[in-house]
C-alpha cells in the first residue's frame, strides 16, 4: 500500500508539472526572440511591449509588496476601471527589486497588457487604484529561471547567480553593462494556488 501512495504521489507531481506548464503556454507571454542560449542563463530580444504597473512603497518585502501591488492589478483586470472591463490573464507578474529602501525607490509589480492594446490605450484603472500605464521599447534581456515559489529569502541568491553567470561569459564588459543598474526584476508566471512546475526568472536588462 506505501509503495502504491509513493508511487500515485509522484504520477500526480508529474501530471501537475505537465498542466502547469501548458497553463503558462495558453496565457499570453510578451513576444520576444532568445539570441543566446547557455546552460544557467539566456539573453532575449523582446519586441515593444506594454505594462499596467502598481507602485508600492518601499519597506515593505519583496513578497508583500508583490502580494500588494498584484491585488491591485487583480481589481483591474476584473472590472476596476472606468469601462468596467474584464481583462484576459496575462504573464508574467513582475516585480522590481529596489536598490534602497528610501522613499523615492519603489518596489514596482507590473502585469503585462495584451497585444490587443498595441497601437491604443487600454481601460483607464479606476483612481483609487493607482495604476500607470509603461510603454517598454525594444530591449535585451538577461533571464534565469528558477522554481519553486519566489521569496525574499531565495530571490537574493538567483540575482547573484544570474550576475555570477554574466560575468563569466561576457568577460570584461560585464562590469560597464551593470554599473547604473538601480533594480533587478523577478518574473513569476504561476497562481499562487500551483505548488507543483512552477517557473520564475530573474530579468536584468543588458
Amino acid at each position: 500500500m506505501e509503495t502504491k501512495l509513493v508511487f500515485l504521489f509522484y504520477y500526480l507531481s508529474i501530471v501537475m508539472c505537465y498542466y502547469c506548464g501548458k497553463l503558462v503556454h495558453a496565457i499570453e507571454l510578451p513576444k520576444y526572440r532568445v539570441i543566446k542560449s547557455e546552460s544557467d542563463f539566456e539573453i532575449r530580444f523582446y519586441n515593444e511591449s506594454s505594462w499596467m504597473l502598481a507602485p508600492v512603497v518601499s519597506g515593505t518585502s519583496f513578497e508583500q509588496s508583490t502580494k500588494t501591488g498584484f491585488h491591485r492589478l487583480y481589481q483591474y483586470i476584473h472590472g476596476a476601471n472606468l469601462n468596467s472591463t474584464k481583462l484576459a490573464y496575462t504573464a508574467p507578474v513582475l516585480t522590481s527589486i529596489p536598490s534602497s529602501t528610501s522613499i523615492e525607490d519603489r518596489y514596482i509589480v507590473r502585469m503585462y497588457l495584451s497585444s490587443n492594446f498595441e497601437g491604443k490605450l487600454p481601460p483607464q484603472a479606476n483612481p483609487e487604484l493607482k495604476l500607470q500605464v509603461e510603454k517598454w521599447k525594444t530591449q535585451n534581456i538577461a533571464v534565469r529561471k528558477f522554481s519553486g515559489f519566489a521569496k525574499d529569502d531565495n530571490i537574493k541568491k538567483e540575482i547573484e547567480g544570474l550576475l555570477g553567470s554574466l560575468k563569466k561569459y561576457l568577460n570584461g564588459s560585464y562590469a560597464k553593462m551593470f554599473e547604473d543598474k538601480r533594480s533587478y526584476i523577478i518574473a513569476q508566471y504561476n497562481s499562487s494556488s500551483i505548488n507543483y512546475g512552477r517557473l520564475n526568472e530573474v530579468w536584468i536588462t543588458v
